[in-house]
């Protein structure tokens, strides 16, 4: 599937989000190597640190199913400009991840901006080992 194509199902997955108190819709679509697609939107809960942002639902969804070898993530924001994932997701990222995994941040324009997990998150805890 074409960059734009997974761009597009992570506008449409982002519809899928449970937001009722931040209305901050967030939509990611993972590819395995072997071409599998993993989607996952942000799921909140009245008690905030149980909520689950859209990256790792999508990173949790593969990883439950088997899937280890990744190509690409694609994370959607309805955001001015491409929005970086936050600490937590920047971690799970580096601990399944390869350090040259291509991320691409898309904005609601559909403007974009591309990052390998190594430039979203150096120095990570797994580099010290």
């Amino acid at each position: 599937m074409a960059t734009t194509e997974l761009i597009e199902l992570a506008i449409e997955t982002s519809k899928k989000a449970y937001v009722p108190y931040s209305h901050f819709p967030i939509g990611a679509v993972l590819v395995a190597k072997d071409g599998s697609i993993y989607t996952g939107v942000n799921i909140e809960n009245a008690s905030y640190p149980l909520t689950n942002c859209g990256e790792r639902t999508a990173i949790f969804k593969a990883i439950s199913e088997g899937q280890r070898d990744f190509s690409e993530l694609i994370v959607y924001g309805q955001t001015e400009k491409p929005i970086s994932p936050c600490g937590a997701c920047r971690q799970v990222m580096v601990e399944f991840f390869k350090p040259d995994l291509k991320v691409t941040l898309v904005a609601k324009d559909k403007s974009t901006v591309e990052m390998t997990v190594g430039e979203l998150l150096p120095y990570s805890f797994t580099d010290l080992q």
